[in-house]
């Protein structure tokens, strides 16, 4: 179920896809059995691609590296300034509690500040995990969970059976489908992943070689500095008879050059 049928179950909306009427068609129950295997690219000679963690690419990108950080911080901000419309058919609908919920998902966070967090779990993940918390049947909070602290559990036939969040000690296991075919109170988003069926991939993943350069670049800079500029090594000398011949020699060259 999409975004939009799982929000518009989660209100109690019917919502049915696009072109099916009281007439059409049901639609085809899919099941496909699969395997699971491991792939590994290698280069020549320029070592295998790793994709990296959520915690690596947030750790090495969006906390030390400053380009990361404000391109992260910039397309969740503008995303979080796109105002949230509702419409009913062509009118628009005002003060309904869907509206009011994404204002305030929950007490801790505003709309604003939720949506700039599921942009930065998008990029910086590839996954947003939201979860929505249930009082009486009736969905009374939103709540973002942690990429890293969400592992996805395949059924035999491949697709989601549940999903697995760990915090600490604690563990919950969270079915990927309601009692009676109801969604889950878990709406997982994932961004295109080319080699994965169910898991996103992370933007900031594609720039990992430049951001490894950019950082590898900044640090020599600051062991530079810190050295006071001077290059590492020395110029030795064996023979102490030589320093006289030496001398000579700088001093024949600044002469070529018009110094002395």
């Amino acid at each position: 179920m999409g975004l939009a049928g799982t929000i518009a179950s989660w209100f109690g909306a019917a919502s049915r896809p696009p072109g099916e009427g009281e007439g059409a068609v049901p639609g085809e129950q899919k099941s496909i059995a699969t395997v699971a295997g491991t792939l590994v690219f290698t280069g020549g000679g320029d070592g295998a691609f790793v994709e990296r963690s959520y915690a690596a690419l947030a750790r090495g990108g969006f906390m030390q590296n400053p380009v990361a950080y404000r391109s992260v911080r910039l397309i969740s901000e503008a995303a979080a300034a796109i105002p949230l419309v509702l419409h009913d058919g062509d009118s628009e609908v005002s003060g309904h509690r869907l509206l009011e919920l994404l204002r305030r998902p929950n007490p801790m966070t505003d709309g604003a500040a939720f949506v700039e967090a599921i942009c930065g779990h998008l990029l910086l993940s590839g996954n947003a995990y939201v979860e929505a918390a249930l009082i009486d049947g009736e969905v009374r909070a939103l709540h973002l969970l942690r990429p890293d602290r969400v592992r996805l559990i395949e059924g035999v036939d491949g697709w989601p059976e549940a999903y697995e969040y760990r915090a600490g000690a604690s563990v919950r296991r969270i079915a990927a489908e309601g009692p009676g075919g109801e969604p889950s109170t878990i709406l997982p988003l994932a961004l295109f992943h080319p080699l994965a069926d169910h898991r996103g991939f992370a933007p900031l993943g594609a720039a990992q070689n430049a951001l490894d350069l950019h950082n590898a670049a900044a640090r020599w800079n600051r062991a530079l500095l810190e050295n006071s500029a001077r290059p590492s090594g020395a110029l030795i000398y064996c023979n102490a008879t030589d320093q006289m011949s030496l001398a000579g020699i700088f001093r024949d060259q600044a002469e070529s050059r018009g110094k002395v």
